[in-house]
């Protein structure tokens, strides 16, 4: 029987899941099933070439390509823009490198020579580079340089998101981890500053928290009582490279943190919607939803017009909105990540493969790593579901209260209880900041940009499979390949 819209509707974060026992166990609500909806929450080492110069000389000065059209042999001279003495067969036929007169701009000399009859193209001699990288020096659990490389298996290697990349576009780019863009967390609150009993998470000290919203005790203070919305603003900027705990992704973004679940990772739609449209209002510019309705329980939009509405509210407002696709092992994606405009994101394994909890289906947008098992998937080479893999670390709350004890708000470390879809999302939105603060696309581009431009440089997944599809969606986010742009074209 369908339910009334006058009733509240909860929601409980995507994650929260014993390794290697990773099987997704909603909670139970106390209200009768009639009348709630569940919602489930759901010195530093570069690779060869210092960052700031990394994107400097794209193209080398004094010299052009140009290309002839067939019927046009290459002339020996008469160009005013370059000096044809010094011309040399190289390359396709008809294709020649020309060193430019004395004092000429590239610029100048391509615009000349592709106004000229006979030209097919002229373009800049581009410079090629090794692929930069930056290895912070946090030390994870081993307590050495580098340690997080030991345990942020989702942040480095082949089934990660290619963090050092991303680092090093933005370094180069002079907007460190995204530097300038805010990214809301709506969820558990966050361990974002001292507080009375509350402290602040050791490695968020220098990070920039802005705006904080309780929606659920309505004040000013949105502290994390349970663990998960810390471990979510980590993922996405935890403090990097300051010899502290680990990495995150995009470490130099601000974070709103705004509370809309409980201590029990449970909130109604009304919370939710108040949340997205608080964190519209103050200036973020990507939102994080790492909270599902189970499929279960809502089948449709019809059921969550508040939310639809307030996420509407934020696409129209070209704020990024991006959701876990939800742990149900479901064969459809779970909302508010169905909504349409909002970033639907599944989960993967240390192996590359579909984690065995997370939902698939028509609409899923991409793919991050959550941790965990690997599905069955017997088309999948990249698949092994008999053995046990990682979870995904985080700096958290390592002693929330549980199962009626008290526990505490200062004891942090970093539990391997946290695999789901929870945590694939914030990787996403951390990597939708990144293309933003960059500037790949422009000073201010619309959500469907970001999701293009996510979609276009994701990893296939899985290898010889066409994308998008039901599992995968676009494929594994690649936050280096994101941020990356072509060569710049020289003007006059």
């Amino acid at each position: 029987m369908p339910h009334s819209h006058s009733h509240p509707r909860f929601v409980r974060p995507l994650a929260a899941v014993a390794v290697p026992a990773i099987r997704l166990v909603p909670a139970v609500l106390a209200a009768p099933a009639a009348l709630a909806v569940l919602v489930v929450l759901a010195v530093v080492a570069v690779g060869g070439l210092g960052a700031a110069s990394a994107r400097a000389a794209a193209w080398l000065p004094g010299r052009v390509i140009v290309g002839y059209a067939p019927a046009q042999p290459p002339a020996a001279g008469g160009h005013t823009a370059v000096a044809p003495a010094s011309a040399v067969e190289r390359g396709p036929p008809r294709t020649v490198v020309r060193r430019l007169a004395p004092h000429e701009s590239v610029g100048r000399a391509l615009e000349t020579l592709r106004a000229r009859p006979g030209v097919a193209d002229a373009y800049p001699d581009y410079v090629a580079r090794e692929a930069g990288a930056f290895y912070p020096d946090d030390p994870g659990l081993a307590g050495v340089r580098r340690g997080w490389e030991q345990m942020q298996w989702n942040m480095l290697g082949e089934t990660s998101v290619n963090a050092p990349e991303a680092w090093f576009n933005l370094l180069a780019d002079k907007r460190a981890g995204g530097k300038g863009v805010v990214v809301a967390v709506l969820d558990t609150g966050v361990a974002y500053r001292d507080w009375g009993r509350f402290q602040i998470s050791p490695d968020f000290r220098g990070t920039r928290f802005v705006a904080p919203y309780d929606f659920v005790k309505h004040d000013a203070y949105p502290l994390d009582r349970a663990g998960h919305g810390t471990f979510v603003a980590g993922v996405i900027a935890e403090r990097t490279n300051n010899g502290i705990g680990l990495t995150g992704l995009a470490y130099g973004t601000s974070i709103m943190p705004v509370r809309v679940l409980n201590q029990s990772g449970e909130g109604a739609e009304s919370t939710v919607a108040d949340g997205i449209r608080y964190a519209v209002k103050h200036g973020a510019r990507v939102i994080n939803l790492s909270l599902e309705f189970p499929p279960s329980r809502v089948h449709s939009a019809a059921q969550i017009p508040l939310i639809v509405q307030a996420v509407d509210d934020a696409l129209r407002h070209r704020v990024v909105v991006v959701a876990a696709a939800g742990n149900d092992s479901a064969s459809q994606i779970a909302f508010p990540a169905r909504i349409p405009g909002v970033i639907s994101v599944g989960a993967t394994t240390k192996d590359g493969c579909l984690a065995s909890y997370s939902n698939t289906g028509p609409g899923l947008d991409l793919v991050a790593p959550g941790g965990g098992n690997d599905a069955v998937l017997a088309s999948d080479p990249a698949c092994h579901p008999n053995r046990a893999l990682p979870p995904v670390f985080q700096m958290t709350l390592s002693d929330p209260p549980s199962d009626g004890q008290a526990g505490n708000f200062h004891r942090f470390g970093f539990p391997g209880l946290y695999v789901g879809t929870s945590m694939a999302a914030p990787e996403v939105s951390a990597t939708a900041a990144l293309v933003i603060a960059s500037r790949v696309l422009g000073p201010d581009p619309t959500p469907a940009q970001v999701l293009r431009r996510l979609q276009r440089t994701a990893t296939p997944l899985p290898d010889g499979m066409a994308t998008p599809n039901p599992r995968y969606g676009a494929g594994l986010v690649n936050a280096g390949a994101a941020t990356s742009r072509p060569p710049a074209v020289p003007s006059g």
